[in-house]
């Protein structure tokens, strides 16, 4: 979340965009996008290059040599540029129609073709357009961008700040018109990665990765695995997190985690290219993001991936004609049908974290009950964890839950825990709570990591707790309902009145007091 100095800030630069023209919502956050981009190349580079410097290695520098723009021959040396004038410390210095002019016709082509030919990125940047209309606008937009990242700085916040940037804009998307899209919170991405676990040579995916939120965590949480203890550092949610990576030095090793680790998927253009964006301005050199409905038939990569992380989009029905024909669920539900979905991706022994709306849990048709069935039967359920309604706010008030699963392993029982809180208020503002002391309180966000990684099927039998296991065949028993109500005990206290006769004893007592004492003030005055 932004601190109300930059959500001032954003909401500058958004009114900018605004009167400047560009009031379309998502082009708005597409074009502040593209800036961050290039922003964040400059600031990426030098961190690369200061780090190569420290752990003794070499380091090619995207920005180092002649750029040939556009229309210019790569013989033609008299017209290249040099690339260190691409760089955003450089042009922000420019006269503001000699920047606009650098941008349009070298910074923004530069960007486009960074990766070879053949990548996701460069394929899918291909339709993209700069739509900043004036030197003027785009002035003010880079010198407020450069305000925000000083104010970043300046709170030493580890942040993914081009996501906040987004939420902080999904308001006005949200009331174009353009439904589902909205980001899943920091807190709640970090704490299903922390679950599932994920490694390097691990293939991640997510089927609906909008702008790649779960991609990037599970990025920053594997590189976290290879940096050593004083370079790591705690984030805004209290996850421990490094960014140096000075233990990974095996070139093959990066290479994998590089080129063959983050898969997504999405439907639409837009977010495709801030997905690419986001993973790449955070150091993945090439991810793999690419336009695909993962329901349609036109996907099949079946028993492919060791981890899915995904929150895919609730509301909404599928065309019949259009669904894959190996799906076993009779549904056009979006929510059941990606859980068979992502079931179907995992290879054997895979693992899910996924979120999903509580009516998965309970619904009483024969597609809700296949789905649960699926994940009881063919897999390892290992814990649903039941969200208070306010997580998404205010974009969203369902009550959700996360499912973590392995495809192919033996249910025997399932953990259940009942999240009261997040660590943020319920309600639409979604103020970060704190305790007495003024620190953070993360509520039951670290509690839930910590008892699910000491669970006991032995143990946690008190249905009263908070956290608690029941057998798979009591489940079945109760028609696969996999809702902690259905389960949880509540503790009703007994509260014992006196006798009436006793009370009323009591009060002819009291009133008898009262009356010799109004009678005693009667005789002083």
């Amino acid at each position: 979340m932004l601190t109300p100095i930059l959500k001032s800030k954003v909401a500058t630069l958004w009114d900018k965009f605004w009167s400047g023209g560009i009031s379309n919502p998502l082009n708005a956050i597409e074009q502040i996008t593209y800036l961050l981009f290039m922003k964040q190349l400059d600031e990426t580079d030098k961190r690369k290059i200061s780090n190569a410097d420290f752990l003794g290695e070499e380091f090619n520098s995207i920005f180092s040599g002649k750029y040939f723009p556009p229309g210019v021959d790569e013989k033609d040396e008299k017209n290249a540029v040099e690339k260190e004038t691409l760089r955003w410390s450089f042009f922000k210095n420019m006269p503001s129609d000699d920047m606009l002019l650098h941008i349009q016709s070298r910074v923004f082509p530069f960007i486009k073709q960074l990766d070879d030919a053949n990548s996701f990125f460069t394929k899918h940047m291909a339709n993209a357009a700069f739509l900043i209309p004036s030197g003027r606008m785009l002035t003010e937009a880079v010198k407020t961008i450069d305000e925000i990242y000083k104010e970043l700085e300046k709170e030493n916040r580890f942040i993914d700040a081009q996501g906040d940037f987004y939420e902080y804009l999904l308001d006005s998307l949200r009331s174009s018109g353009k439904n589902g899209q909205f980001r899943t919170p920091t807190h709640i991405i970090e704490l299903i990665t922390e679950l599932v676990e994920p490694k390097l040579g691990h293939k991640i995916a997510d089927p609906a990765s909008g702008t790649a939120g779960f991609l990037l965590a599970a990025y920053k949480y594997i590189i976290t695995e290879f940096t050593s203890k004083e370079y790591k550092q705690e984030d805004d949610n209290g996850f421990e997190r490094g960014t140096l990576a000075d233990k990974l030095v095996d070139e093959q090793a990066k290479k994998i985690l590089n080129e063959e680790t983050f898969y997504g998927f999405d439907i639409d253009p837009t977010m495709i290219r801030i997905g690419l964006m986001n993973l790449m301005m955070h150091g993945i050199t090439q991810p793999k993001i690419d336009y695909k409905d993962t329901l349609s038939k036109n996907y099949n990569e079946d028993n492919f991936y060791d981890i899915v992380m995904a929150n895919p989009p609730f509301a909404g029905s599928m065309d019949k004609g259009d669904l894959n024909p190996s799906f076993t669920v009779s549904s056009t539900k979006s929510e059941l049908l990606f859980l068979e979905r992502i079931y179907k991706m995992l290879r054997m022994g895979g693992t899910a974290g996924v979120v999903i709306p509580q009516g998965v849990l309970f619904g009483s048709s024969n597609a809700f009950i296949t789905v649960r069935k699926l994940l009881l039967d063919k897999c390892e359920l290992k814990a649903v964890i039941a969200m208070p309604s306010g997580v998404f706010r205010p974009y969203a008030g369902v009550a959700s839950a996360i499912l973590l699963f392995t495809k192919g392993g033996e249910t025997k029982h399932v953990w259940f825990y009942e999240m009261q809180g997040d660590g943020w208020s319920l309600d639409d503002k979604r103020n970060p709570k704190t305790l007495p002391t003024g620190e953070r309180d993360f509520e039951d966000l670290h509690v839930i990591i910590d008892k699910y990684k000491k669970r006991n099927a032995k143990k946690e039998t008190d249905r009263t707790q908070q956290h608690f296991f029941v057998p798979k065949q009591e489940i079945i028993d109760n028609g696969y309902d996999l809702s902690i109500s259905k389960y949880k005990e509540d503790v009703y206290e007994e509260i014992t009145y006196e006798k009436p006769e006793l009370i009323l004893e009591k009060l002819e007592k009291l009133e008898e007091k009262i009356n010799n004492s109004i009678e005693a003030l009667k005789g002083v005055l």
